[in-house]
């Protein structure tokens, strides 16, 4: 049999060369696809799957004991008509991101603008400062945030050896929401890296231009730097809102939902209805409109980056 090498001249013909062709992506694609095999068995076995099965229990009554029961969407009607508890996880969710969110980024933004000038030793301090966003949403770390500002935590003590009142942290509303706005705010690591590499890329040009122009340090910082980094505060913003949404870790450990559930996030809420009341099908409901809550805003966010995020 000839090979392709062998073949003469006259034997070459189009129809050949379009069928080795093809043969040849065949084969590629083919490699390609084996390579990828093993993350394309955890994608469809580990998260198609599994979405697919709880979008399904959504519309059933399940308690992991019994075998699920159709209900239709009775769990949904439920959920807006007849359950206070899901309508105040929503708000205090909405709080917390609506509070913590921006004043992350924002924080974030100010010690990368610190972390920029270029002085020595600061590699040493911007790797320092990233150590919160590596231990901050750790278990330890939300125990450790609890012990602090118990009633005889740290805080208290500094407070009653200065002569003030102490606070009940978790006997307060307001107070139990801040001890979690701060602790979000304390892991801004890894926001913060973003912003020192976007910062990096501004052309110096545009600033002696600026101080050409008789600009200060507060108009180079608004007609400049926020300008030019609006690309990293649009990816910054949409994904510290998908983490705010999902946040569970502290305030389940924590504030274990405030008092009066204060603090009683989304994502806990949806733990208690699940591995506390057994109640699966429920919980499933509420963790596909947590996904179109947060498609919903990411969506939002783009939308709106028309007029605000500039590219050139």
């Amino acid at each position: 049999m000839k090979t392709s090498e062998t073949l003469t001249e006259k034997e070459i013909t189009p129809e050949f060369v379009e069928k080795e062709r093809k043969r040849r992506n065949l084969r590629e694609s083919l490699t390609g696809y084996a390579m990828i095999s093993p993350w394309l068995l955890g994608f469809f076995g580990l998260i198609i799957g599994p979405m697919i099965y709880s979008f399904i229990l959504s519309f059933t009554d399940y308690d992991m004991l019994s075998a699920p029961q159709w209900t239709g969407f009775s769990n949904y009607v439920e959920l807006f008509t007849n359950d206070p508890r899901f309508i105040q996880s929503l708000q205090a969710t909405f709080t917390f991101v609506v509070i913590a969110i921006p004043l992350k980024l924002a924080f974030s933004l100010f010690l990368a603008l610190l972390f920029n000038t270029g002085r020595k030793g600061s590699g040493i301090f911007t790797t320092i400062y990233y150590v919160p966003s590596i231990i901050g949403g750790s278990v330890a770390i939300s125990v450790v945030w609890r012990q602090m500002f118990g009633r005889d935590g740290a805080v208290n003590t500094i407070l009653d050896a200065w002569g003030l009142d102490t606070i009940s942290f978790f006997g307060n509303s307001s107070a139990a929401m801040s001890i979690l706005v701060i602790l979000i705010v304390w892991q801004f690591g890894a926001p913060m890296i973003i912003f020192l590499a976007g910062l990096r890329q501004i052309p110096d040009d545009l600033y002696e231009a600026a101080s050409v122009d008789g600009a200060g340090i507060v108009r180079k910082f608004i007609k400049v730097t926020i300008p030019m980094l609006t690309p990293i505060i649009f990816f910054n913003l949409v994904m510290e809102t998908i983490n705010g949404f999902m946040t569970f870790t502290q305030a389940f450990l924590i504030t274990g939902g405030g008092p009066r559930d204060s603090t009683l996030f989304y994502a806990v809420y949806l733990y208690e209805v699940a591995f506390e009341f057994l109640n699966m099908g429920y919980a499933s409901a509420m963790a596909w409109i947590l996904l179109v809550i947060i498609g919903a805003f990411t969506l939002l966010i783009f939308k709106s980056s028309t007029f605000w995020v500039h590219y050139d």
